[in-house]
């Protein structure tokens, strides 16, 4: 399986502070808001992917990432010359993707939970052996801001509606997508939305009609944010400042689940510990790899 991450965009709901910085690089709390989609497909075990991003934005993220490969994982890029829709980015990651399945994530989405690995592994190999498409759903108070899903109870979805009037469910769609390699082909045939744009909704709704689109539900216990506006920014720094306190561990961690998968040996992660050393996200860096496996 191969990941995308949509990093792209002008971030306008965040201006001014995002005038001159993408969005995605401002921090959630501790680290660039980045590192959480990142940390989301590393815990279902992908290790190749692709950002989406910004031409002005490419060689920041280069200098932050590189090409994956100290972290044991395979980074590349791709530019967005300019925002036309979400499923825009299943066309630019075509090759990338070539026969493979896929997990595309928006950049601004941030998941918790404390069995959300498994239910992401889960997921892939749910699609790995039955195909189609799998979306997450959150529910909410207020579903008639979002994309509404409704679904009978094995979870297979009846319809989609984007911000209705009258929510047939409070359940909405993520910024979490898994596709089988059909997605591609399907992203080439839709039309632009009345915004002009390609629009992710469509892809589903493609599935849909094929009868071919699951939904997996994150219920209670979970938590899914949406870092797009000032309100949502400083409520998920908020919350994971309050977990990481209270607990000691951190969220998004992204060396430390490489480490903990095996992609990288204890050397490794106190080589990337060690510039951080006087930040406590250097310290904890280095305090795992003191532990004994």
């Amino acid at each position: 399986m191969k990941g995308i991450i949509l990093a792209g965009g002008s971030g306008t709901r965040l201006h001014p502070a995002t005038q001159v910085v993408n969005k995605h690089l401002l921090p959630i709390y501790n680290k660039p808001m980045i590192y959480y989609p990142l940390s989301t497909l590393m815990l279902m075990d992908v290790i190749d992917v692709l950002i989406i991003c910004n031409k002005e934005d490419l060689e920041v993220y280069r200098k932050l990432f590189w090409d994956g490969s100290k972290m044991g994982i395979n980074i590349s890029y791709r530019i967005q010359e300019k925002p036309r829709g979400l499923a825009e980015g299943l066309l630019l990651a075509e090759d990338f993707v070539e026969d493979d399945d896929m997990c595309m994530i928006l950049g601004d989405n941030i998941f918790f939970g404390h069995g959300l690995p498994d239910l992401l592994l889960e997921t892939r190999r749910d699609l790995e052996k039955n195909g189609g498409a799998i979306i997450f759903a959150y529910w909410v108070h207020d579903p008639e801001k979002y994309g509404v899903v409704e679904f009978d109870e094995e979870e297979n979805v009846l319809s989609l509606e984007e911000k209705p009037k009258h929510p047939k469910s409070n359940w909405v769609v993520t910024g979490l997508y898994f596709y089988n390699n059909k997605a591609v082909e399907i992203a080439k045939k839709i039309k632009p939305s009345h915004r002009g744009e390609l629009e992710i909704t469509s892809v589903n709704e493609e599935y849909l009609k094929r009868g071919e689109l699951k939904v997996k539900l994150l219920g209670r216990g979970f938590a899914w944010f949406d870092a797009g506006t000032h309100d949502s920014f400083l409520e998920v720094s908020d919350f994971i400042a309050t977990i990481e306190k209270k607990t000691g561990l951190l969220i998004g961690c992204i060396e430390e689940i490489a480490y903990r998968k095996g992609w990288m040996d204890k050397g490794q992660l106190v080589k990337l510990a060690q510039p951080l050393k006087k930040t406590g996200y250097g310290g904890y860096l280095l305090k795992i790899a003191e532990e004994k496996k």
